[in-house]
């Protein structure tokens, strides 16, 4: 406690936005002696670049999917269609395995129940989860301006005939909290 009271109070000297991203960014997940990983978020120091509101919101996805590191709970709670095979796109990086909850896929965006969540592959095979997305399909929605979460607009995407969102909640990007491809995630 008190060191991370040090951490705080120097990073205040330094920048306020960097005391805000420390006091917002939990520690980032480690190993645990049975190799699964703790349930702690990794740090994402630029969701508080986004605003306070972003931060807040971020940490609801978070408790809200804390559970899907497990992926048989999201099997469990109807999350069992993987789409596509592993998405990569060299040298920008990867956007994973994404798994669909179909029955979510509608004209209402719910911070706490994404329509897709996304796993990372890991070496021993077992998917490991590094964010989700946000769809709402074109027939869904009638309106000229895009659909919004995270106070942000959806991207189109005219191919799939949908809007989406990528949030990398689990995995940081240093392309960014929104962006499609992760450099940290391999197919």
């Amino acid at each position: 406690m008190m060191r991370r009271l040090r951490i705080i109070t120097a990073a205040a000297l330094v920048a306020p936005s960097l005391a805000l991203a420390c006091a917002r960014a939990p520690e980032r997940p480690a190993p645990m002696t049975d190799g699964t990983m703790s349930t702690s978020p990794p740090p994402t120091p630029d969701a508080a670049a986004f605003g306070a509101d972003v931060a807040r919101d971020l940490q609801r996805v978070r408790a809200a999917t804390a559970k899907y590191r497990d992926i048989e709970a999201a099997y469990a709670d109807g999350y069992p269609s993987r789409m596509p095979p592993c998405l990569d796109n060299p040298p920008h990086g990867g956007m994973g395995l994404h798994y669909s909850n179909r029955k979510l896929l509608d004209d209402r965006l719910d911070l706490e129940h994404p329509e897709n969540l996304i796993y990372a592959p890991t070496p021993e095979g077992k998917p490991r989860l590094v964010g989700v997305e946000y769809i709402v399909p074109y027939s869904a929605w009638d309106r000229p301006e895009p659909p919004r979460i995270f106070g942000r607009p959806l991207k189109r995407a005219d191919g799939l005939q949908l809007w989406y969102l990528h949030v990398w909640t689990w995995e940081p990007n240093v392309n960014g909290l929104f962006a499609d491809w992760n450099p940290a995630v391999k197919c």
